[in-house]
């Protein structure tokens, strides 16, 4: 008697695959900024401090490093549609007692909780939709995909800010809870898992996942708590990073040798997945680099409110708003690779833009550059998975994606942990530079001086209040301008960093499926 093949999952369209794996995808991407803006609000209602309450962004951050690379692994030890929807609903329900949190550490915990089932949903999402769609399909399928990864992040310090203002921080985690429950019903109707996810031979990988661990978490805590803690000034810091330094490189011998791997790293021998996993990494290092700086910009130098900041913010992910449906198109008639030289061209002049400005910048000032800077993003987001993933078997997605997820929030880490580091000690130099000038000699500086002193005197200040009042302004001026400079620096610096990123191309080869010219019927 014949051997019965096994049971064929049922045919679903790409789009309805799409739109229920991207449901917990955007949700869990939207809460890693959407408590930023609520920081001082939950240091205040848990009786804690701002500082303290950051722990609540760091233990997510941690966790979902931690879980991010392992989750191919995962997905065929327990099956991608179970871990799938144990991801959603534990995220969902971390979020619902996150929401009821009546102590810093409960929510710690559930942070903790949200990160480690969330830490799963992106490389899930991308590595489902990859295989929904036909290979002449995916560029609309990450065009897709992408929409979430990039608008999310640009819309959770809006949304944050305005359910804070309006309600209460509480329901920046309760806004998940329908969001997952929609998730979790589509995914159990139309997610189906492929005959060959099957659980990998041999037993658990437990010393990578134990060196994984340590080594993604201490890194992870080094680079978001560094600057806070004057880097390696601190003990704890150093120690630290030696610790995360030492597992990691000791993770990278174990697994390459290793018979069944937590991580399996020879997919890197591929040189065109190679390329395109660092050049993501260069990619979230200065997105998110960049998106951290504005927003500081705009409220300590132009005096934004935390709500208007996040609002002006807004223009970048409308830009990719509109590009994102665009770029599928475009990957059906042009190589991606020239595709990627137009969209990191375009996102390094829109950070040289950004370079120019000065403390007298208006709203449009700041809304062309980032509408054009999203757009941009769009034509590098898309083409870079496309032409990254092309040659990677299906069996090996879920661990391809893995990597290139995780590679995208350690550059993101790096990126806002070096631009804030840079800035501040740029601004340190031009405040030395700046304040060389204003001495007793110069005699802009003696004009100003005295110009301040008659104008506080004439608002009847007595004359030695006046005068300490009087330096003290001009300190403040040689300040806000020495940071204006440091911030003109920075963007700069960014943006040579993502013309650097385009000799990355020159290791890439040309995907089969695209740039073959409009598509044949």
């Amino acid at each position: 008697m014949a051997a019965q093949a096994p049971p064929q999952p049922p045919v679903v369209s790409p789009w309805v695959i799409a739109i229920a794996v991207m449901f917990g995808t955007f949700m869990e991407v939207l809460d890693t900024t959407v408590v930023n803006v609520s920081l001082p609000h939950i240091a205040g209602s848990l009786s804690a401090t701002v500082d303290e309450a950051t722990w609540a962004l760091t233990s997510y951050l941690v966790a979902n490093a931690v879980v991010l690379p392992m989750t191919g692994w995962l997905a065929n030890f327990f099956g991608r549609k179970r871990l799938l929807m144990a991801a959603v609903t534990g995220f969902t329900v971390a979020s619902f007692f996150c929401g009821l949190a009546p102590s810093l550490s409960w929510l710690i915990v559930c942070r903790i909780i949200q990160g480690a089932t969330g830490g799963a949903l992106q490389p899930l999402s991308q590595a489902v939709m990859l295989e929904a769609f036909p290979p002449s399909g995916r560029g609309k399928a990450m065009a897709f995909w992408g929409l979430g990864i990039v608008v999310a992040p640009m819309l959770g310090p809006v949304l944050g800010g305005w359910l804070t203002d309006n309600y209460s921080w509480r329901w920046i985690f309760y806004i998940n809870i329908p969001v997952g429950l929609a998730s979790i019903v589509m995914t159990k109707m139309f997610i189906f898992d492929p005959p060959y996810i099957r659980r990998p031979r041999g037993g658990v990988d437990y010393w990578g996942i134990g060196m994984l661990a340590v080594g993604i978490g201490a890194l992870q805590v080094v680079l978001d708590k560094g600057q806070e803690e004057d880097w390696f000034a601190a003990h704890w810091i150093a120690a630290l990073a030696a610790v995360s330094a030492v597992s990691l490189l000791v993770f990278l011998i174990y697994e390459l040798r290793a018979r069944h791997p937590i991580v399996h790293l020879r997919v890197l021998k591929d040189r065109t997945y190679a390329s395109g996993v660092l050049m993501m990494t260069v990619v979230g290092f200065v997105l998110y680099g960049s998106m951290v700086l504005l927003p500081i910009f705009l409220q300590t130098l132009l005096g934004y409110p935390a709500i208007e900041a996040g609002i002006a913010m807004a223009p970048r992910g409308l830009g990719s708003f509109v590009a994102m449906p665009l770029v599928g198109m475009f990957l059906m008639r042009f190589d991606p690779r020239k595709v990627l030289v137009f969209g990191l061209g375009g996102a390094a002049f829109t950070l040289f833009q950004l370079s120019r400005i000065n403390l007298n910048a208006g709203y449009w000032d700041i809304f062309w550059p980032q509408v054009f800077q999203g757009m941009s993003m769009a034509l590098v987001f898309v083409p870079l998975t496309t032409v990254t993933m092309d040659q990677i078997p299906k069996e090996q997605m879920g661990n391809a994606t893995s990597i290139f997820n995780l590679m995208r929030n350690i550059g993101g880490s790096m990126g806002i942990a070096a631009a804030t580091t840079f800035l501040e000690r740029r601004q340190q130099v031009q405040i030395n530079v700046l304040g060389s000038h204003v001495d007793a000699y110069s005699p802009a500086a003696r004009q100003m001086l005295s110009g301040a002193r008659a104008a506080l005197m004439a608002r009847g200040v007595d004359g030695a209040t006046a005068t300490k009042q009087a330096y003290a302004a001009m300190f403040g001026t040689v300040q806000r301008q020495a940071a204006m400079l440091a911030f003109n620096e920075t963007f700069h610096v960014l943006a040579l960093l993502f013309l650097a990123a385009m000799l990355l191309l020159l290791f890439m080869k040309k995907p089969a499926h695209y740039g073959s010219g409009p598509p044949t019927h």
